[in-house]
């Protein structure tokens, strides 16, 4: 039995009262069951506020009455990084909670797994965060869709910045599974495209959360590269900076990283923050946009901290995901299926649109350079790039993606 509701008194348990479906559920309506997966023991820091971003979402929507009349509530399991066990998780959610689609996956390969699954069982699955090509090109299928943006839009969005540089010896960096794999052949491929003469002259491919920095750092000096293209992120990314500033890699050298703008990397180096790097991220604290100005600041005041690009996809998947419904006006898979070929929905970074022809959203890319303000590491001179300009030619997609 619950205790009185005047000994509620701190937000954490309000908060999972909210997601209690007889907690809001006004009209006696029963909720929509939506399953959540995701390795949050093994990233928290990007997981973390992934959560309370979609929790954010969850309870704006159910303050305004739900979908189609009807509370949202989210049922989350952990795969623990582990393909197999999202397919376990997804599996239990599906057959044992009764939810009526899916949605979350961070690392390349789980969200592969789950992609799979979703195709093989016909549940609507929305990807929210793995970067991998394959889940909308080379393995997409009818059943799942993605809102981050790709690892090609990604590349696509640093390329014209690399090829600016006009340095002729790269060394590449980045962690040895789907993700980091794709994102340097796609590199690869955009920069000899555009400058033949280009030379990769070490490459150093890590095992996901085991770098050895150090000797990885030696190995690339050793090739005295003009530039660097790095794919680390999270513990690996800090061991690797941290590493490298103290042999002085970095001086005098490019580097054209990933992510490395995200404040889930950036925060916790702290001082030891990379300048003068061309990366990708999330400079929340210098977007004035009405959209993302009316975000952080729920956000801020529902977490008394500031977001981070987690919390974006987070918030904006779950609101992908009442408004598909609304969209479709009904949980039926089929037709949830289809409102989401060519759904617009209003994000943090504005409007995006679900693509009928490979699943992929148009959520854009900020590119931008590191420096240091404070003691902290920032993105400044920072561009934001909408998704509908780093997709390749239409011909191209249908080349990779099955036939439906």
């Amino acid at each position: 039995m619950l205790r009185p509701l005047t000994l509620l008194r701190t937000a954490a348990f309000a908060a999972a009262l909210a997601m209690l479906p007889t907690a809001y559920a006004k009209n006696g309506a029963p909720p929509i069951r939506i399953g959540e997966i995701n390795s949050y023991k093994a990233i928290p820091a990007f997981l973390d506020p992934y959560k309370k971003g979609w929790q954010l979402a969850l309870e704006q929507v159910n303050a305004q009455g739900g979908v189609l009349g009807r509370p949202l509530q989210v049922i989350w399991r952990d795969d623990n990084g582990n393909p197999g066990d999202s397919v376990r998780a997804a599996q239990e959610l599906i057959t044992r909670e009764k939810v009526d689609l899916l949605f979350g996956g961070f690392l390349s390969h789980t969200g592969l797994a789950l992609a799979d699954f979703a195709k093989q069982r016909k549940v609507f699955f929305l990807a929210a965060e793995p970067l991998t090509d394959k889940i909308t090109w080379q393995d997409g299928n009818r059943y799942t869709y993605r809102l981050r943006p790709s690892t090609w839009m990604h590349i696509a969005a640093l390329a014209p910045k690399a090829l600016a540089l006009r340095k002729q010896r790269w060394a590449l960096v980045y962690p040895n599974y789907e993700y980091g794999q794709s994102a340097v052949a796609t590199f690869k491929a955009m920069m000899t495209s555009f400058q033949p003469d280009i030379e990769f002259v070490a490459e150093q491919a890590v095992p996901l959360g085991k770098i050895d920095a150090g000797a990885v750092v030696q190995a690339l000096a050793d090739a005295k590269p003009d530039a660097i293209f790095n794919v680390l992120f999270a513990a690996d990314l800090t061991r690797f900076v941290r590493e490298g500033n103290t042999r002085g890699l970095f001086e005098d050298r490019a580097v054209v990283s990933v992510l490395t703008g995200e404040p889930e990397y950036l925060e916790p180096l702290g001082a030891d923050s990379p300048t003068g790097w061309i990366v990708t991220g999330y400079p929340w604290y210098a977007i004035d946009t009405p959209e993302h100005k009316a975000f952080a600041e729920a956000y801020r005041k529902r977490y008394n901290e500031s977001p981070k690009v987690g919390s974006v996809v987070g918030y904006a998947s779950l609101m992908s995901i009442a408004a598909g419904i609304e969209q479709a006006g009904t949980t039926d898979t089929e037709k949830l299926v289809d409102a989401f070929a060519g759904l617009q929905v209003g994000t943090p970074f504005g409007p995006v649109t679900y693509r009928a022809i490979d699943h992929q959203s148009t959520m854009g890319v900020y590119v931008g350079v590191t420096a240091l303000q404070d003691g902290q590491g920032i993105m400044k001179d920072f561009t934001y790039l909408d998704g509908s300009r780093l997709q390749p030619p239409d011909q191209y997609v249908r080349q990779l993606r099955p036939a439906p």
